[in-house]
């Protein structure tokens, strides 16, 4: 009998000793200062925002993390102030087990450069505008004429069909935008203009466009035509 109440005293002491141990971490680690954050930019080799770029939005923003207690870390609130950055697409932040905030960003990607009179800019992925960066120039297709056409569900269709395409993204380096909203494009290799038409039948206008060019490129022939035309999905036009 006393040898059960001894137990129950020890197990009664350790229980104790673990909750003012849990307690007295967590108050300390509430009261810990966040370490110089770790920054981690997405696709680095098209350096548009720099690690430099994002440590000094925070410390504008919020006095560098260094001073700001973990308690009083508002993750939410530090995302949404990165997210406002124009070449910033999305981010992540959170804190690591040793105290060290980590955020990780990601930036927009464009997929054509716009050229309007005395401005320019970038098209992005989602079909937003992205504005240039001292940083780093994409090489992208440029464009011009009608932009009011540029921001189109289907132009912008258009641009990611050849910014995923590794063939049309080697060799499509512009595009002029016709008021009628039909496009006229530039080969990187040859000066013959494509005559793209309207924003229809897309993919097969370029499936036509690629298996042309490998047969033509065979005969060597291409440096011979001024225009390739695609109006026509189920033929290729060409003159010479």
């Amino acid at each position: 009998m006393r040898k059960n109440w001894v137990i129950n005293i020890q197990l009664i002491a350790i229980f104790g000793l673990v909750v003012f141990l849990f307690s007295f971490t967590s108050k300390r680690n509430e009261n810990r200062r966040i370490a110089q954050p770790i920054i981690e930019i997405f696709d680095a080799n098209n350096p548009f925002v720099t690690k430099e770029m994002v440590n000094n939005l925070l410390i504008e923003k919020f006095g560098g993390t260094a001073s700001i207690r973990k308690e009083k870390l508002d993750l939410k609130n530090i995302e949404q102030t990165i997210n406002k950055h124009s070449l910033i697409d999305h981010s992540e932040v959170y804190v690591s087990v040793d105290g060290r905030l980590k955020t990780e960003v990601t930036q927009k990607t464009p997929i054509a450069r716009v050229f309007n009179e005395n401005r320019s800019f970038y098209i992005d992925y989602k079909g937003g505008k992205m504005p240039l960066s001292a940083n780093f120039s994409a090489r992208v297709p440029l464009v011009y004429g009608d932009i009011n056409n540029a921001y189109a569900k289907d132009f912008v269709t258009l641009l990611k069909l050849v910014h995923d395409d590794d063939f049309l993204k080697k060799n499509i380096i512009g595009m002029n935008i016709l008021t009628d909203g039909s496009v006229i494009m530039k080969n990187r290799n040859y000066s013959y203009d494509i005559i793209f038409g309207r924003t229809i039948h897309m993919e097969r206008k370029f499936n036509n466009y690629k298996a042309f060019f490998q047969k033509a490129v065979q005969d060597t022939l291409l440096d011979s035509y001024k225009t390739i035309n695609l109006k026509f999905t189920k033929q290729v036009v060409c003159t010479k």
